[in-house]
Order: C-alpha cells, then structure tokens, then sequence
C-alpha cells in the first residue's frame, strides 16, 4: 500500500503526535508498505528519516514551537504527488494539514482518514483565556463535528475519546487504535548516571514527569503535591522533562510554593538515551494531565520499571484500567500526595509495581496497532471503491 501522511508537527518538534507518527510510519514500512510524510520546515537541522516532505512554514505567533506550513508550497507539488499514485491519505492534524489534506484527497481522488489527537475542548481556553470556557468549548466541538464528519475515517487512541467524539455527534466511520511502543526502544536507561550528571545525590526522593511543558498537562497540580510532599520529605525533587509555553508560569510558581530547591527543569532529552536515563532516575513516575488521548509517557515510564502514580483522566483512563505498574490517584492535593508518599516509603512496592508495569508495558506492542490501521484502510479504500462502482452504475 502507498501511504500519504500529513501533520501541522513532526520532529525536531517533540511531542506525542510526532511520536505516534514516527511509531505508525516505522511498523507500516516494517509491514512492507510505503509511508511518505508531509510535515514543516523548522528551519534547523532534523534526522530526518526518508521519505519526508518538508514545506516552508512561518512561525506560530502564540506557540514559538509550532509552525504553519505554506498551503501554496504544497500544491506546488501536486503533479509530483499525483504521479506517486497513492492509495489513501492519513491527515494527522487539524490546522493548516486538514485543510491541505482533505483537497489532496479530493485532487488526488484518494479516501482521507484522519487521528484525533488533541482534546481540544479542554485545551483552548489555555491559550485564550479572554474569552469564557463555556463559548471556547462550544467552539471546540463545533470545530471538531465539521472536520470529523468531513472524513471517510476517523482513528481515536482510546475508548474514552471515542465516548466524547461520539457525544460532539461526530459519525464518520471510526476505530480506537491506540499508538504502540516500539519493543526495540524499550530502552534499558541508566538513572544514576542522570543524577551524577545532575548533581542529584543517589539517595535523594526524585520524581519525573515527562511532556510539553504547557498548562494542559496540569503541572501546576503536581507542584502542590510536591509542596505537601515536602512535609514530610524536605528533600524530595520532581524533575520536569519537557519544554513549552508554561515553563516560565511555572518557574514563578514553584519560587512562590517555596520549591526553588525542589524542581529541576532540564529541557527536552533526546530518545537515544538521556529521556530513558531520565526516566530511570525517578523513584516514580508522575502524571496529571487533563487532556490526553492516550498517555503514552505512562507506558514509556512503565516498560522501564518506573512505577507511575497518575490520574485516570480522558486517555489515561484506558492504560491504568488494569491497575498494573501504577498506583491511581484523585486530582486532589492530600490524595495524589498519599499515594507518592506511599511509594517513597516503601522500597518493596516500588520493586512490585515496576516489575507489574514492565511486564504490562511489553504487552503494547506497536505491530499490533499497525496492522489494525492497515485494516482500516482497506476497508476505506474497499469502501469508497464500492461506492464509486454503484455511482458510475
């Protein structure tokens, strides 16, 4: 099958979405099929992989870390494209690669599916907060029936996505197609060479939390937490991975919390070792996101054997059912701390939960995944050709 993505971000921009594309791209070719992908121009130096078509993008006024891609530059392209005869078209995104893709589909006479990454509808007001979170969310789901009902397919990473989609009265047909992890970047990590690196002492209670650094991940949240946990451990450290438009917001905050001494912000890691030793370095594993369609990073912590203490919001929901390798937590201060507390306390637990999250985390393979995406698109090429043939009848 030839495969055409396109997606608003892509690395050296780091995020889920350029993850879960890099992850489907690979097992898709691994399966014996051709990915292209189109994606920005960041204008600094990416490994990038073959098969990449970077278009010319201008910055993104209220996110530096974005861009958005020429429209123009692309149907530059559309002869060279055409003749690449492509059998389906994968939208990732819902910006300017929507639009973009849903024209390529038509011009190109190809079906379009697209994922559903991002729950918007408690997203926006971050980055407009002039306006009420009643109309924003309106706005939101009003924005995302327009663009889903305009598919031929729709991918969603969990169940709990899926229930919120089907609520906007989106009907487009849809899967629940989590993303995988790749079993070969089940990545051993080494956490004391993190700390020795860092200055953090071997003995020192440490906690991770991997992610954009951006205000619908919570952070603000597990600041508080860290701030009661200090009660009883002075000592403790939450090491922040990540970087994003809160960082500053969230640099403040911790000064006002008195936890200038107990948060270390170390940026963006690179995936060829220093996120998994980072990872590693953590007696836990700790996440609050509101808005996450799936939770990736609660798989990547827990294939490592670090125990995880999370909500069990939205996506995340669906990783911590079993209630293997983590301990679920209310979004509440004392609770949330209760549990992390519990954890530092007791050696043996967190042997336990990272052996149970180590053995869970292998069963989310990402060949799975792949293979039921390929199904959907044949059944979205086999769809469309149906109907073509009972038209032109």
């Amino acid at each position: 099958m030839n495969i055409l993505m396109i997606s608003d971000v892509y690395f050296p921009r780091v995020n889920g979405v350029s993850t879960s594309i890099q992850t489907f791209r690979r097992q898709l070719e691994r399966l014996g099929h051709q990915v292209t992908l189109i994606a920005p121009d960041y204008g600094r130096a990416a490994a990038d992989e073959g098969g990449i078509l970077r278009i010319p993008a201008r910055r993104v006024v209220l996110d530096p870390e974005d861009r958005m891609m020429r429209a123009r530059a692309v149907f530059r392209r559309l002869d060279t494209l055409a003749r690449q005869r492509f059998d389906i078209i994968h939208i990732q995104t819902p910006f300017v690669a929507h639009h973009v893709g849903v024209r390529l589909s038509r011009r190109l006479n190809i079906p379009r599916v697209e994922s559903y990454h991002t729950f918007f509808e408690e997203y926006l007001y971050h980055y407009v907060p002039v306006l009420p979170r009643s109309l924003l969310r309106a706005a939101a789901r009003l924005f995302s029936r327009r663009q889903c009902n305009d598919l031929h397919g729709l991918v969603v990473p969990s169940q709990a996505m899926h229930g919120v989609l089907t609520q906007y009265g989106i009907t487009a047909a849809t899967r629940i197609i989590p993303t995988g992890l790749e079993q070969e970047l089940h990545w051993a990590g080494d956490g004391a060479a993190f700390r020795v690196r860092h200055h953090i002492p071997p003995q020192r209670p440490t906690l991770v939390h991997v992610g954009r650094v951006a205000f619908e991940k919570n952070i603000d949240f597990l600041l508080r937490v860290v701030r009661e946990l200090k009660r009883s451990h002075p000592d403790i450290l939450l090491i922040i991975a990540g970087e994003g438009p809160a960082e500053r917001h969230l640099r403040r905050l911790g000064q006002r919390l008195g936890l200038a001494d107990n948060v270390l912000f170390v940026g963006y890691l690179s995936r060829q070792g220093a996120l998994a030793d980072c990872y590693r370095a953590g007696d836990a594993f700790v996440f609050a996101s509101r808005t996450e369609t799936q939770g990736l990073v609660l798989l990547e912590a827990m294939s490592l054997g670090v125990p995880v203490v999370s909500t069990a919001i939205m996506g995340t929901r669906d990783i911590l059912l079993g209630g293997q390798g983590a301990l679920v937590a209310e979004e509440n201060v004392m609770d949330f701390a209760s549990k992390v507390r519990r954890l530092l306390d007791d050696a043996d637990l967190r042997q336990r939960l990272g052996e149970q999250g180590r053995e869970y985390a292998h069963q989310w393979t990402a060949e799975g995944p792949a293979q039921a995406l390929l199904a959907f698109y044949e059944e979205m090429i086999t769809g469309r050709a149906t109907l073509s043939m009972s038209v032109s009848s």
